[in-house]
């Protein structure tokens, strides 16, 4: 199946089954109906990024990075890199940018590759690179690991990762933290 197949028919079963009611992610279903690639950090007016929203087994914290570029505390994610299922992408990037031990899909996914959260999110231009404003459509995974292992951030992108606690996220994913199943 392709790339923009698979993401179809992930945001259809997203909308069906997880999206809240005024989640339609309208441009996102517009670009995939055009044939966008998105896939391509080239695409505009947006593209696909994965992210992984970590937790410790009791929920208690979660893994964030200091965003070099934003110059702020999220959850470790980037441009989606080819990979089989989308969560595996998300996983990908954590695993990068922090060096996370024992990383495991979340039992709420079920074993299958649904996203937790899709976030479609306005991104500043790097006019440097000749990016214009655009979008991400960020599918978040729910992981857990084990808090306890040290961490070791990728410099060039992340200034430093740190188990923050769980309230953490009210800030910069409080959709997240409203959905997140109790422990």
């Amino acid at each position: 199946m392709s790339f923009l197949a698979r993401l179809a028919d992930t945001v259809t079963r997203y909308l069906a089954e997880v999206a809240e009611p005024r989640e339609h992610l309208a441009l996102l279903r517009w670009q995939i109906g055009q044939g966008h690639a998105l896939d391509q950090r080239t695409t505009f007016p947006g593209h696909v990024t994965t992210s992984a929203i970590i937790l410790t087994s009791d929920h208690s914290q979660v893994l964030l990075i200091d965003h070099v570029v934003i110059g702020r505390w999220l959850q470790p994610g980037g441009h989606y890199e080819p990979a089989e299922l989308f969560h595996l992408s998300a996983a990908r990037e954590a695993r990068e940018e922090t060096a996370v031990a024992g990383l495991r899909l979340h039992p709420w996914h079920g074993g299958g590759d649904i996203p937790f959260i899709i976030d479609s999110h306005d991104v500043p231009g790097k006019p440097a690179r000749g990016e214009p404003p655009h979008i991400h459509h960020d599918l978040q995974y729910l992981f857990l690991a084990d808090g306890d292992r040290n961490l070791s951030p990728q410099i060039e992108e992340v200034h430093a990762a740190a188990w923050k606690p769980i309230f953490e996220l009210e800030e910069i994913a409080p959709r997240a933290l409203r959905r997140l199943p109790k422990p």
